[in-house]
């Protein structure tokens, strides 16, 4: 019986050139292919159906070898399992054991190039990579990416997880699709520690998003001209930008990246585009004639409106930068009624709080010129519209409420470090 399973030879392996299929009995078989490529062929029927499973070439697999593989796989029929299925499981079980040195971190960094094209801009990307570098990485970004489990997760994001929530819920949902990534590319197996519900949310206290809300500083209306009136008082771009983010009742992005070709001087009209805005929604700004004084004032030295020291888009610092400078020297410091030193962002909190207490237009009036959509599905359903001309007369009002000249009563006298209230109503964040 051996004998007759092996019916071939090393010499007549070797010499063999004829395409064609040799057996060498118990399911080995020589195969030679027209182009005179040899290889080992391991045939069997399993459930009435032929199959046939390569057991490698004849330069890399030698005689021996291959009857030894043969020998293998006819033992896992003897137990009615299937050869291909058996070579399949140990390919996959070997593929998870070389991903074991893939790290976290080059998944995390796989991650961001692969999705990075789809988002909005350069600073989304940012975020991803300094969030996971500060805080996933000390803790698991050198392991390999299938060893983190549930406790890692944990570890993580327990030390921030109340300290810092909205930091730390966002790190968790990034963590989460870093290792959904490595699991479908084959990195790893198993449910998601990161997940949340029916999960985590077992470990980790739930926190309100109301809660976790950090709002921005922003200046009491009531002290806005008296700003304006110090703020013109300075020189160049970066003030006239601030100024025109007051005016327009814009987002710092917006008038930071604003272009010659958007602004419609005479019909007093500026068109900001959908792929500018946060809603990514086309948004027409009323320019009110103290805006358009502004605007004029300003030398067209290229595209942009305000332009850097190169040429290019100021940063957002160097708006930030105006309102610090501002604070020094006799100036009054500049602060929110609960004495934080105010932002940028939150001077359009400061046009929306105005436009509720001191006039009569609709909510949604005001609303609209925040470029914000309104909260209701229904009542978007009906006021489809802009509202341009309604918000025209509002920025017009306001402009004019900015340039008034502030009496002495008005003028926020609040030297660095003296945190008095300077009004009792609590101010939110227009986002």
């Amino acid at each position: 019986m051996g004998r007759q399973q092996q019916r071939l030879t090393a010499l007549q392996v070797r010499k063999l050139t004829k395409p064609g299929l040799y057996g060498d009995g118990g399911g080995l078989t020589l195969q030679i292919t027209k182009g005179g490529a040899k290889s080992w062929l391991f045939r069997f029927m399993m459930a009435g159906k032929a199959h046939g499973m390569g057991l490698g070439p004849t330069h890399t697999v030698g005689l021996a070898e291959a009857r030894q593989k043969a020998l293998a796989a006819r033992k896992l029929l003897l137990d009615g399992i299937n050869p291909l299925t058996a070579k399949k499981q140990d390919q996959l079980a070997t593929a998870l054991a070389n991903a074991r040195m893939m790290t976290f971190d080059q998944c995390a960094e796989a991650y961001i190039s692969a999705h990075k094209a789809g988002w909005k801009n350069e600073k989304h990307a940012d975020q991803w990579t300094n969030t996971i570098s500060t805080y996933a990485s000390p803790v698991f970004g050198q392991m390999p990416v299938a060893e983190v489990d549930t406790a890692l997760v944990v570890k993580c994001l327990k030390p921030i997880w109340e300290a810092k929530t909205e930091t730390a819920s966002r790190l968790r949902g990034r963590i989460e699709s870093i290792l959904g990534w490595a699991t479908t590319s084959g990195y790893r197996t198993g449910e998601n520690p990161a997940r949340w519900k029916g999960h985590l949310d077992n470990l980790l206290a739930t926190i309100s998003k109301a809660s976790r809300t950090k709002h921005h500083p922003s200046l009491p209306w009531q002290h806005m001209n008296d700003f304006l009136t110090h703020l013109r008082a300075r020189a160049g771009l970066s003030a006239r930008a601030v100024e025109l983010t007051i005016l327009t009742a814009c987002r710092s992005g917006e008038v930071r990246g604003a272009k010659w070709s958007e602004f419609d001087l005479a019909n007093k009209v500026w068109t900001i585009p959908a792929e500018r805005m946060k809603a990514r929604r086309e948004h027409d700004v009323p320019l009110s004639e103290t805006a358009l004084r502004l605007l004029k004032a300003i030398p067209e030295t290229g595209d942009l409106v305000f332009t850097g020291t190169k040429g290019q888009e100021l940063s957002d610092m160097s708006l930030t930068a105006v309102i610090r400078r501002m604070n020094e020297g006799e100036n009054p410091a500049w602060v929110d009624s609960n004495g934080d030193g105010i932002t940028v962002h939150g001077f359009r909190s400061s046009f929306r709080m105005w436009a509720a207490e001191t006039t009569s237009y609709p909510r949604e009036v005001a609303e609209h010129a925040l470029a914000h959509q309104l909260p209701d599905a229904v009542e978007r359903a009906y006021q489809r519209g802009s509202q341009f001309a309604k918000r025209a007369a509002l920025m017009a009002e306001w402009a004019a409420y900015c340039d008034k000249v502030p009496r002495k009563a008005d003028v926020a006298q609040i030297k660095r470090g003296n945190h008095a209230k300077t009004s009792k109503q609590e101010l939110k964040t227009v986002n």
